[in-house]
């Protein structure tokens, strides 16, 4: 497939567009952004700032990615964004480039963004988030793999959402979600395990109510992080991979749990 420029976008000089990519009316793309094969900004759309996108996204009317970060530590230079392959921007999202020279804001692959949606600076979003619209990362967010975000959900700065885990809409999100687990509220508080979303994932019966077992642990029984913690170590098999999922992203946890 040829490289399929309208007249009227306009690609600035030093901007490297790989063979297929397609780039619609009045869109924009700026000097420093590298785009691979197969990706589609459509009219009236923006990339820019030190962007690399991979093959086969699509970026929407009027959404601007690779923005300047809004951080007021910004202090020049070109800190970057790193997108990956078939991920979608609908119109108006927004995702911004890093603050710090060297360091990046990282977008995975198969992701889907709708309308109004904002990604920002240092955040990290793995692979096949579903984020709807109006939601917002503050800077320097963490989100796993197959995360779904309702509507109007906004992250606070440094918070992380584990793999398989659920916010629902218009939560306020101040502390960490850990998978397998949805969270609801103002602020969010974890509120039961994500089985639907486990069960369209291919989890078994068995890995189900291991992951029920977990959330009453941690939620139901009066317990502290560092005695579920315990508890679960105790109670299940250490090298189940569900386990070892969840310790590492609750050790992890500088926020603590929602």
């Amino acid at each position: 497939m040829p490289t399929d420029i309208h007249p009227t976008a306009i690609i600035e000089p030093g901007a490297e567009l790989e063979t297929g990519v397609v780039v619609g009316p009045y869109a924009y793309i700026g000097p420093m952004v590298k785009i691979a094969q197969g990706t589609e900004v459509m009219h009236h759309a923006t990339v820019d700032g030190a962007t690399t996108m991979g093959p086969d996204n699509e970026v929407h009317p009027y959404a601007y990615i690779g923005g300047k970060t809004h951080d007021l530590k910004y202090t020049g230079g070109c800190p970057g964004l790193k997108i990956g392959s078939n991920n979608v921007f609908r119109e108006f999202t927004t995702v911004h480039c890093a603050t710090a020279e060297g360091t990046d804001t990282i977008v995975g692959d198969h992701n889907l963004l709708l309308a109004y949606s904002h990604i920002a600076h240092e955040c990290i979003v793995g692979n096949h988030l579903v984020m709807s619209s109006h939601a917002a990362l503050g800077g320097h967010v963490q989100i796993g793999d197959r995360v779904n975000i309702g509507w109007g959900v906004g992250l606070h700065q440094f918070c992380r959402v584990g793999d398989y885990a659920m916010v629902g809409a218009a939560s306020k999100v101040v502390q960490d979600v850990p998978p397998y687990m949805i969270a609801d509220g103002s602020p969010a508080m974890v509120r039961t395990t994500n089985k639907v979303g486990l069960e369209r994932a291919g989890f078994s019966a068995d890995d189900l109510n291991l992951i029920r077992r977990v959330f009453k642990m941690f939620y139901k029984e009066g317990l502290n992080r560092r005695q579920a913690a315990e508890k679960l170590r105790a109670e299940t098999s250490g090298d189940h991979i569900v386990v070892q999922t969840f310790l590492a992203f609750v050790e992890g946890s500088e926020r603590g749990l929602s």
